[in-house]
């Protein structure tokens, strides 16, 4: 078990990211573009966003019958996930604009969404993005005992399983995450065996602050507007969706039988430099599809954002292009599924021999 966090080698022989940096530098400079994001990414916010609110409102103030309201609860469920893709994501990464304020906005969107900002930047930005599926850092594949995500971990009989229940237990997701993992981290101050940085008197009173407010908007009000009953229904509807829908597309991107699961050869070294971990340990799905590339974010693109997580999503199909062919040149594979369900049906296998092998 891991007690400090690794390091990556510095291979002094490779130059794979100085030339992968130097080839989409270039791109930019040629084409003249921001690696931000762009009106199409500023109209997709507002659009998400005026979704969100205007089936909130309708849901709580004029209360539909059964079939309408539970309709709107799933779309909800989807403009959950879809914000958290396309806004937060960028916004926390720094891409969604040129403007910090802007992406300061973007990025604590997702404490509309009940969970923390601050929490999700320790998580995501700074331990995953970094010891990407190293397992006993990674905070992604730490589902134990529930889950077997590698080799490395237990395994327990339950396990043999999981390729089964796993599907329930994402759903579990986003609930687990507002009422429970947000604050596991906050009283800990640390993610696995990594320190969060020290919190501003600020940084206490925005996380309790957003909390409350969510609790109010998302439960407290609507519990008095509609009811208990049909509040409950409405809210675990939209939750488990949301969930469902987050923990697919987040898992298919470094959970499939290709992708690996370094660990350093001893305390302090993993093998290979950052960048060729990073390829080496993500894949993408479907980057044909248009209209999935549009709904999550530029997330099937894994590769291109673990690369350049400050480049904005909409530039992902463009880079791929320049990051596939030096993988190529570089003799790295390069992890790719053509079509989502191929890359689902990558991940239940893996499961299933992660809870047999």
């Amino acid at each position: 078990m891991l007690t400090t966090t690794p390091k990556f080698r510095n291979n002094k022989s490779s130059n794979f990211h100085q030339e992968l940096k130097k080839r989409v530098q270039n791109y930019f400079s040629e084409n003249k573009l921001a690696p931000t994001g762009n009106f199409s990414l500023y109209f997709k916010a507002v659009l998400l966003w005026s979704l969100y609110i205007l089936a909130y409102v309708h849901l709580i103030f004029f209360t539909p019958n059964n079939w309408i309201a539970s309709f709107e609860c799933i779309l909800m469920g989807g403009l959950t996930a879809a914000i958290g893709f396309n806004v937060m994501h960028d916004g926390g990464h720094g891409s969604f604009s040129g403007s910090k304020f802007w992406n300061k906005i973007a990025a604590f969107s997702v404490n509309g969404l009940g969970a923390s900002m601050l929490m999700w930047n320790n998580k995501h930005n700074i331990v995953h993005h970094t010891y990407t599926n190293i397992d006993g850092v990674d905070d992604d594949i730490e589902i134990k005992p529930f889950l077997r995500m590698c080799p490395t971990q237990k395994k327990f009989k339950v396990h043999r399983f999981q390729h089964i229940y796993v599907w329930f237990l994402y759903s579990l997701l986003l609930i687990i995450w507002i009422f429970a993992t947000d604050y596991q981290k906050y009283f800990k101050q640390k993610i696995g065996i990594v320190p969060i940085k020290k919190l501003s008197a600020f940084d206490h009173f925005a996380f309790w602050f957003a909390k409350v407010l969510y609790y109010f908007i998302m439960i407290v009000l609507p519990i008095m507007m509609i009811g208990l009953t049909k509040w409950l229904i409405g809210f675990l509807i939209i939750s488990l969706f949301a969930g469902f829908v987050l923990s697919i597309v987040f898992q298919l991107a470094h959970t499939v039988e290709e992708t690996a699961f370094p660990m350093p050869a001893n305390q302090n070294d993993i093998e290979n430099e950052w960048a060729i971990h990073q390829v080496q340990t993500t894949a993408n799905f479907a980057t044909k599809n248009k209209l999935i590339s549009w709904l999550v974010g530029g997330l099937n693109f894994q590769i291109e954002h673990h690369l350049f997580p400050k480049i904005s999503h909409v530039h992902y199909p463009a880079i791929s292009k320049i990051i596939k062919k030096t993988c190529e040149e570089f003799d790295i594979k390069y992890i790719e599924y053509k079509r989502m369900r191929d890359a689902i049906i990558s991940h239940t296998i893996h499961l299933k021999k992660m809870g047999t092998a």
